[in-house]
């Protein structure tokens, strides 16, 4: 394997002061792993890194945009077309790399050498008259928890800091199928199980628009990554708001599937008990970019089955046709059980949704009906913790039940299950499928459903206060407004429904506050009609959207 590994600035190690109580360490070190939801660990290979390659400098624009602005849909197409190469497309993005990612450190681990053959391969292609596929040349960045062959992918997780991988996930199989080139590997919590991105291996990630504020999580490195440039598009994964909080923070666009429309295979490699597989219901895996036009091109490249993740079915992926504006039925609400959002938040909502009643499409302000959510959050939080926590052994889970408790009280996300029994995984189970029907009732009368991401925009980073099991303890809260909130509540209360229900949900960047920062809504369809979906956000994001480019990259 040649590849480099990103080095962080001191600033990115100094504010992480974590007090884990020291006699659960050795408790850490042995129950982390079994937090996944997908596990899979063919072996690993030793990594050795080359002299860092100098990219071309002239390789910076066509037609005065830079090339590194320009969408994976623009930049296929230019491939295509002869107008770039994809060897300047490459070397413009590793030069970019190298300027902006020492600041915003989203980008841990990059295989130049390997990604400028495939380069050249593709162009060798394309004069062959061969197209290698949707992304001929276009180079892609994955989160570091899929597997890439050759490539050093950790989880965030101190025990796997020198894993190189020698596999793809099916994702990444896909994209490079397609013709793609995976350009790097993006920075992630550990094990993915926080909205913040920070990890003992490569430091935190910053926000492209102020660096001293999060890009979200636990997709954070992607988003920033995407948002500043060093990558035209990235694959996330979203448990409870993983890939549309930092789309929403960071100002770009990203899609939650259908739970199991994407194959899970090959996701958090090298961890041990290789063939249990906890988590089956709520986690999703989908592409973050800078255009609802490139979650077009990229969601059905790497969703329907594969032989290997026997959750996922067949799925439709034909176009339909798309409405008129007058045609789109559209419920929206900015409140989500009295949590309340920034005052800039509302303004955003009240803001869009002005704009689409002026292109006449059908509006009310209302939440599902028989929807109650304290209830769909304590569903979502039981969940995650009978998914999840059930592989603790004993002691730990009646320990990290016993510390937790001042947490449970403050938000009804931080649910757990003691003792975790079969029926009360029945219960639970039985709980959610209730909540599906609901939300799929009412989904049935309305088009869309339109609703804030976060209840604010990006806030500055925030310190954890212990480390229990793994897990980041909060107990400072976020402001929001007038108000202080918990940690989750703040920033999960609005993305983790739609988690609980399974059903697609686009992040579009809508506005920005009165200081600068993005702010994003969700656009919520039915389960398995992804496709439909990105036509309505579409047209959504046409009449509404407010994407714009971070300064100063």
């Amino acid at each position: 394997m040649d590849g480099i590994l990103m080095k962080k600035n001191d600033h990115h190690r100094s504010s992480l002061k974590i007090n884990t109580v020291p006699w659960l360490r050795r408790i850490i070190l042995l129950t982390v792993p079994a937090i996944l939801f997908f596990c899979l660990s063919p072996g690993c290979r030793t990594a050795t890194a080359p002299q860092p390659y100098q990219a071309p400098a002239n390789a910076t624009a066509i037609s005065g945009r830079p090339i590194v602005f320009m969408t994976a849909s623009e930049l296929a197409e230019a491939i295509r077309s002869g107008k770039l190469t994809s060897v300047e497309v490459v070397s413009a993005h590793i030069n970019h790399i190298h300027k902006y990612n020492p600041d915003l450190n989203a980008i841990v681990f990059i295989d130049e050498k390997s990604a400028l053959e495939k380069a050249r391969q593709a162009d060798e292609a394309l004069a062959r008259g061969e197209i290698l596929g949707a992304l001929h040349g276009v180079p892609v960045s994955i989160k570091d928890h899929f597997a890439v062959d050759g490539m050093r992918v950790t989880n965030a997780f101190p025990p796997l800091a020198d894993q190189v991988t020698d596999f793809d996930a099916t994702v990444v199989k896909r994209l490079k199928d397609a013709g793609a080139i995976i350009l790097g590997i993006t920075n992630m919590p550990v094990m993915a199980m926080d909205v913040q991105t920070f990890n003992p291996i490569y430091g935190r990630t910053n926000n492209p628009w102020d660096l001293t504020r999060t890009p979200g999580g636990s997709s954070g490195g992607g988003a920033a990554a995407v948002a500043s440039g060093m990558s035209p598009l990235t694959i996330g994964s979203d448990l409870g708001g993983s890939i549309r909080i930092p789309a929403a923070f960071c100002g770009i666009y990203g899609i939650k599937p259908t739970e199991n429309f994407v194959s899970g295979y090959g996701i958090f490699p090298g961890i041990s008990d290789a063939n249990k597989r906890t988590v089956r219901a709520m986690a999703s895996l989908g592409p973050l970019a800078r255009s609802i036009k490139d979650l077009k091109l990229c969601l059905p490249i790497i969703a329907g089955p594969d032989g290997y993740d026997a959750m996922v079915p067949a799925v439709d992926l034909s176009p339909k046709p798309k409405p008129a504006y007058t045609d789109l039925r559209i419920a929206w609400s900015d409140n989500f059980g009295d949590v309340p959002v920034s005052n800039e938040t509302r303004k955003v909502m009240e803001q869009v949704i002005q704009k689409l009643t002026d292109k006449g499409c059908t509006i009310k302000q209302l939440n599902p009906p028989h929807f109650d959510f304290p209830e769909v959050w304590e569903t979502w939080g039981k969940m995650v913790d009978l998914q999840i926590n059930i592989n603790l052994p004993a002691p730990a889970r009646f320990l990290m039940y016993a510390l937790g408790g001042l947490e449970r009280r403050q938000s009804p996300l931080l649910q757990m299950v003691y003792p975790a029994t079969y029926d009360k995984f029945i219960e639970e189970s039985s709980r959610r499928e209730i909540l599906i029907a609901h939300l799929e009732q009412f989904l049935m009368k309305w088009d869309v459903f339109i609703c804030p991401v976060v209840t604010r925009s990006a806030y500055k980073h925030h310190e954890p206060n212990d480390v229990i099991f793994g897990y980041n303890i909060y107990r400072d809260p976020i402001p929001v407004g007038d108000h202080q909130l918990n940690y989750w509540t703040a920033n999960s209360a609005y993305t983790a429904p739609f988690n609980a229900t399974g059903n697609p949900v686009i992040t579009i960047p809508a506005g920005y506050s009165e200081d600068g920062m993005p702010i994003g809504l969700q656009i919520v369809g039915r389960r398995w009609h992804d496709m439909e979906l990105l036509d309505m956000a579409e047209m959504i994001d046409a009449a509404a959207g407010a994407y714009r480019e971070p300064p100063g990259y």
